[in-house]
C-alpha cells in the first residue's frame, strides 16, 4: 500500500539554481516516532509539504519553516543517525525575542535568551551570558530549543547580513 500527502503551493517565484551553485535543501533529522514529530513541527506553524508512506518500510515527512528556502524531513528508515542525534541546525530570526515568545505560545520549552562571553559558548551552555548581545550586533543574540527526540535548534538573531551573504 502507497499513500501520498503533498502540499499543493507552487514554487512559482523560487530562481533556478545555476551550475556551480549549492543551495541547501533539505535537513535529514533522526527520530524515534514519526507521528509525535510530524505533530510537533506542525504545531509550529511549519508548513507540510509531503508525507509520503511506501507500505511500512518507508515514510518521509517533510516541513519547511515559515520564510526558509530550506525544510527538514523525518521519517521511517531514511535517517541513520540516532534518535535525538542532530543538533544545533540555526534557525536565523530577524527578533530573537519575538521568535522565543512565539515558540513559547505554541508550548515549546526554550531557553533564554543568551550571548557568548567566550567563543563558541553557543554550542555548550558554559561560557554564556544572559540576554541579549549588549550592542544587538547582528549575529551576536541566540536561544535553543529541541524537539521531543532531544534534535537540538539554535536561534540566532541576524538584523543585517555581512557582504557577499
Amino acid at each position: 500500500m502507497s499513500s501520498v500527502e503533498v502540499s499543493s503551493e507552487s514554487t512559482a517565484g523560487t530562481p533556478p539554481v545555476n551550475a556551480g551553485e549549492f543551495r541547501l535543501e533539505v535537513v535529514v533529522l533522526p527520530v524515534s516516532d514519526v507521528d509525535r514529530a510530524k505533530e510537533f513541527y506542525g504545531g509550529l506553524g511549519w508548513r507540510l509539504d509531503a508525507d509520503v508512506a511506501r507500505g511500512v518500510s518507508l515514510r518521509l515527512v517533510q516541513f519547511t519553516p515559515p520564510g526558509s528556502a530550506c525544510s527538514i524531513q523525518f521519517g521511517t528508515n531514511i535517517a541513520s543517525g540516532a534518535p535525538g542525534s542532530a543538533q544545533s541546525p540555526y534557525l536565523a530570526v530577524p527578533d530573537i525575542e519575538a521568535a522565543r515568545e512565539e515558540l513559547l505560545a505554541h508550548g515549546v520549552e526554550v531557553s533564554e535568551v543568551f550571548h557568548e562571553a567566550a567563543p563558541g559558548a553557543r554550542f555548550h551552555e558554559a561560557g554564556r551570558e544572559s540576554g541579549p548581545a549588549p550592542d544587538r550586533g547582528t549575529y551576536g543574540s541566540f536561544a535553543t530549543f529541541s524537539d521531543p527526540d532531544g534534535n537540538g535548534w539554535l536561534l540566532q538573531e541576524i538584523t543585517t547580513r555581512l557582504p557577499g551573504r
